[in-house]
């Protein structure tokens, strides 16, 4: 609706407010409209009342009642040398009303006699006082009908209306051309942008290119230009890890069919009489086991059905001996890396065991990377004590090493997918699975510290009942 739109809404203010503007105006106006006509009054009858002078009293007559006509009075005094002297004179219709003395009236008085004279009273004979002209005299005084004068009042006011209205409507149409041009417009690209946008978000062509000349306007297409683009980039984004999601399931189905041949071959090693391959057998199985349950996972996490962890009691130091023992078995050839754990044995955690194994596999296998890659000695230290976090009892869980520490990069996005791995060659996906896997147990995995000396995790779990 045109009443409801900006542009309208500052054509009617623009109207009302030269409307009231004018108003003001009109009352001084009026006023001094007033003023005038009985100083011209005053002029033309000290005119006549000095031709009668001039002719020494030869004027009477028809001649004095032309010159009092011509004047607009009906009587003329005017005091010379302090005598008050009757110059002209015609008879009067009806008694004098009111007298005005112009000579000590102010402002306000003035203006409100003319209101007065255009809305309060009826025509009527008035007695007007005033200076003459060039001193010609002391005072001079006149009488006249005020209905001429009210006739003239309400024409000049007419004028002024019409005049009020003629500007003000003028200036509403170019404010309102103007508003049109600066502001409603880049406005309404603006919102014509966002609705092109809306329908293809991923269509780079529809984003808003920064043109209005009007700063403010400027800075909010700016603003607008920079969240399509980086919205634009986002659901590039992820559509490419929807595609990346939906390989991941195909090939996790395959890998675990692989996976079951596997386990069911490492069964058979368990049977065998050597007494190396016996010890390994279990670790193998284990492994196998844990891999095959990470692509169902994977496979349900692809169809948006992540299972729920399974609570349980389980005592940390066997997980976390658990842990070691294999991280130690995938040791680089060559490779110095010393394990230290501090688990009290007594120590229970209230959790899925083979989520939280995941977790802690990945930040260890995280820093006996890093370490390998440095190419140096180190140490990985993992230690487990009772904690609380935010007055909850639970568990904390401190894995730390002597690594070079992650790059900035790494953490900038530590947890989320697909941002930059914490390792060279990974992809992002170790601790951000870690990350969600923990916050499934309502705790909370969070860096502690990265720098030169090395990084340290810490897993906050909450406590059994």
């Amino acid at each position: 609706m045109f009443s409801n739109s900006l542009s309208s809404r500052f054509l009617w203010l623009v109207v009302i407010f030269v409307l009231l503007a004018e108003v003001l105006i009109f009352v001084p106006s009026v006023s001094r409209f007033r003023e005038d006509y009985l100083l011209a009054r005053l002029e033309r009858a000290q005119i006549a009342s000095l031709a009668l002078l001039a002719s020494d009293g030869s004027i009477a007559g028809e001649l004095a009642t032309e010159l009092l006509e011509n004047a607009g009075v009906f009587n003329v005094v005017l005091r010379r040398d302090a005598v008050r002297e009757l110059i002209l004179s015609s008879p009067l219709p009806e008694p004098v009303a009111e007298t005005y003395d112009l000579r000590s009236a102010n402002s306000f008085t003035l203006m409100r006699d003319a209101l007065h004279e255009m809305f309060g009273t009826e025509p009527r004979i008035i007695r007007v006082i005033g200076d003459p002209v060039r001193q010609a005299g002391l005072l001079i005084e006149i009488t006249l009908d005020t209905r001429n004068l009210q006739q003239e009042l309400w024409e000049y006011g007419r004028r002024i209306l019409l005049l009020s209205l003629i500007i003000s409507g003028g200036t509403a149409l170019l404010l309102y051309i103007s508003i049109q041009a600066l502001v409603v417009a880049p406005m309404q690209r603006v919102i014509r942008s966002m609705s092109d946008y809306a329908e293809s978000p991923q269509d780079a062509n529809r984003i808003i290119t920064p043109k209005s000349g009007v700063r403010e306007l400027r800075a909010a297409e700016e603003a607008l230009s920079k969240m399509q683009t980086d919205l634009t980039g986002l659901l590039r984004q992820k559509d490419r890890l929807a595609q990346l999601g939906g390989s991941v399931a195909r090939i996790s189905h395959d890998l675990r069919n692989m996976l079951t041949t596997a386990s069911m071959l490492a069964d058979r090693m368990e049977m065998s009489r050597d007494p190396s391959v016996k010890r390994a057998a279990p670790k193998l199985v284990g492994s196998l086991a844990r891999a095959i349950n990470l692509c169902e996972s994977t496979l349900a996490f692809g169809k948006a059905e992540d299972p729920p962890p399974k609570l349980g009691p389980v005592r940390a130091a066997p997980l976390i001996e658990d842990v070691v023992e294999n991280e130690k078995l995938a040791l680089a050839e060559g490779a110095d890396i010393t394990f230290l754990t501090d688990v009290p044995d007594d120590l229970m955690l209230r959790v899925d065991s083979e989520q939280i194994f995941r977790v802690l596999s990945n930040l260890v296998r995280n820093a006996r990377q890093a370490i390998e890659a440095a190419g140096q000695p180190g140490v990985i230290e993992i230690l487990a004590k009772p904690a609380r976090h935010e007055q909850a009892k639970g568990v904390a869980i401190r894995i730390g090493d002597t690594g070079p520490g992650l790059p900035a990069k790494a953490r900038d996005h530590l947890f989320e997918a697909f941002q930059g791995g914490a390792r060279k060659g990974g992809v992002g996906l170790g601790l951000a699975i870690a990350a969600e896997l923990v916050r499934g147990h309502g705790g909370r995995l969070e860096l502690v510290r990265s720098d030169a000396e090395g990084t340290e995790f810490r897993i906050w779990l909450p406590g059994p009942e």
